[in-house]
């Protein structure tokens, strides 16, 4: 399979969602950026998956990435985030959200579990009230310690800068 199939619109994905549902798949929903893959990631996507059939990652744009986290984010382009979290056994759709939250896109996926990191509380969730009323979960899970693209940047900027 190429990676780039696993890469949706949202009027793709809702149709791949009704052919999922027709066979009884849970689908779970998480989002993010996902600029720089490293473990934390990988741990934390893995976990997700294991909350249902079907994960769906919400990425956002480089034009979100740009007004969240500042002009010099994202480091990589959004088709080259798409397709390397595509590529990634665990992840069965890829599809991109422009918003500054994954709120429409929720609304859009109706999620059975909608996930985040452990660095949230479910009220903090956005979407949490959309997934509870229609009778899904939303799930925090553990986070690996010491795992953040930010980190890794400024890491990365100290020591160039040392030299």
């Amino acid at each position: 399979m190429n990676s780039s199939n696993k890469i949706y619109t949202l009027p793709q994905l809702q149709e791949r969602l009704q052919e999922w549902r027709a066979q009884g798949q849970k689908i779970v929903f998480t989002n993010g950026c996902f600029d720089l893959l490293h473990l934390g990631h990988v741990d934390y996507l893995e976990k997700a998956r294991q909350l249902g059939d079907k994960l769906v990652l919400g990425l956002n744009t480089d034009a979100s990435i740009s007004r969240i986290k500042g002009p010099t984010r994202p480091l990589q382009d959004e088709m080259s985030r798409a397709r390397i979290m595509a590529s990634l056994l665990f992840i069965d759709a890829v599809v991109l959200f422009n918003d500054e939250t994954p709120l429409e896109l929720i609304k859009a996926v109706q999620p059975d579990v909608l996930v985040k990191g452990d660095d949230y509380a479910v009220e903090q969730i956005v979407g949490h009230e959309v997934v509870q009323a229609n009778g899904g979960k939303v799930e925090t899970v553990p986070l690996v310690k010491g795992y953040s693209t930010t980190n890794i940047v400024n890491k990365i900027e100290k020591q160039l800068n040392s030299k």
